[in-house]
């Protein structure tokens, strides 16, 4: 029998998905195997008749450089009696399966280890090599190598923030933006430097002091106010929804929304807007200290995810997926495919990544020492620090407890 390897799609989508489907199916196809693109993610290998495609080459070429994904993504996770009772061992013996692709996060390429483990013990040898996405970009992968999709939603948030940007300068007012990532600012962080936002909030900043929702607001008067006292009257503010996981349950509390929260205990964010929540808080405070500034909400989320691809992660998704095949024929198995900045094609295991004693992969931030990172807080960002007192006590009374450094305890 023709030998097989399965490719399936687990948590939720980014630019460059088909991309790395559509290269892993053509390097495999001219290399003699079929390739079963498994629909549902890991629920179609727990369930009697599993949807999946068989990929062509005709196939692999309409999509590769699509946005979103062809085979559609599932977050669901096997249970231990899902493994005992209703896992389909027949479709891997049946379609002689040798290699299970996976694409995803770090629940995905786990969740692959315990497949490929339960299939060695049933007498069917199989390897596994998993492929790290997140628009995120908060896997710590080796050199500060992006993930693939983050280069693309970047690309397209700062297209979307910029025009933003000019409304709030055609209008005179301005634009609190949230921006997707749940544990790191990159997202958020690089949309904004690039879009030259006055304000930028990420959960990397309070590396001093405790993140509160009163914090955040202050912050973006800050920014206002500075900007008044410099004679300019529009901005817009970039936050990032990763300050929300990181505020405790008083203050979620106090921000007068009742989260709903998924099987991992995050709260659902992407169910509300963060932007409206804040920017509501915003203008109860601009119009308690007096200000007739105006602000508006803009949330940049889902709009980013199934975007089409960039040139950049056209390119990096194309190394990722014939990347998986050579480390196939070298005989890695149990890893996740790595490309480092000379191109090199490295397999990357868990195990070098994952915290020791909890198992989880611990996020990536921003690192707010390196010189990029101080170059847009010293110079593109506003404002006010003690130089500004004085100018700025001519539009508040008390300009002190607007104090960027002092809000952040720096």
């Amino acid at each position: 029998m023709k030998k097989s390897i399965v490719i399936l799609t687990g948590g939720g989508p980014a630019p460059g998905m088909n991309t790395v489907v559509g290269s892993i199916a053509k390097t495999f196809i001219a290399n003699g195997y079929r390739v079963l693109g498994l629909h549902g993610g890991y629920k179609g290998l727990f369930s009697k008749q599993p949807d999946f495609t068989e990929l062509d080459f005709l196939m692999a070429d309409s999509i590769f450089n699509r946005g979103g994904s062809y085979l559609v993504m599932s977050r669901y996770k096997p249970t231990k009696d899902d493994f005992e009772n209703n896992f389909n061992l027949d479709f891997f013996v049946n379609n002689n399966i040798q290699l299970l692709v996976t694409i995803g996060g770090d629940d995905t390429a786990s969740t692959a280890n315990r497949v490929a483990k339960f299939l060695v013990e049933h007498n069917h040898q199989i390897s596994n090599i998993h492929v790290p996405k997140t628009i995120d970009n908060d896997l710590p992968l080796p050199l500060q190598r992006p993930t693939f999709g983050y280069e693309s939603a970047k690309s397209e948030g700062a297209r979307l923030a910029t025009t933003v940007y000019e409304d709030a300068r055609t209008s005179n007012n301005w634009f609190v933006v949230c921006a997707m990532g749940r544990s790191a600012g990159h997202l958020a962080f690089g949309i904004g430097s690039a879009a030259h936002y006055p304000m930028i909030v990420i959960p990397e900043m309070f590396n001093k002091t405790t993140i509160s929702i009163d914090k955040i607001v202050k912050l973006a008067i800050s920014s206002i106010v500075k900007r008044i006292t410099l004679g300019i009257n529009y901005g817009a503010v970039m936050i990032s929804e990763g300050v929300f996981h990181e505020l405790s349950d008083e203050e979620l509390k106090l921000s007068g929304v009742t989260f709903s929260y998924d099987d991992h205990g995050h709260p659902e964010l992407g169910k509300v807007s963060k932007a409206h929540i804040f920017n509501e808080i915003l203008e109860k405070r601009l119009r308690a200290l007096g200000l007739s500034t105006k602000s508006r909400p803009v949330e940049l989320g889902y709009e980013l995810r199934c975007q089409y691809p960039s040139a950049y992660d056209l390119v990096y998704c194309t190394e990722l997926g014939i990347g998986v095949h050579q480390l196939f024929t070298e005989g890695q198995t149990g890893c996740m495919v790595y490309i480092d900045h000379l191109g090199k094609v490295k397999p990357l295991l868990l195990k070098d990544i994952q915290d020791p004693t909890t198992g989880k992969i611990p996020p990536r931030g921003v690192s707010l020492e390196s010189d990029r990172v101080q170059a847009v807080i010293n110079n593109i960002l506003h404002y006010i620090t003690e130089s500004d007192y004085e100018a700025a006590s001519k539009v508040i009374s008390n300009p002190a407890e607007y104090d960027f450094r002092k809000i952040l305890n720096w």
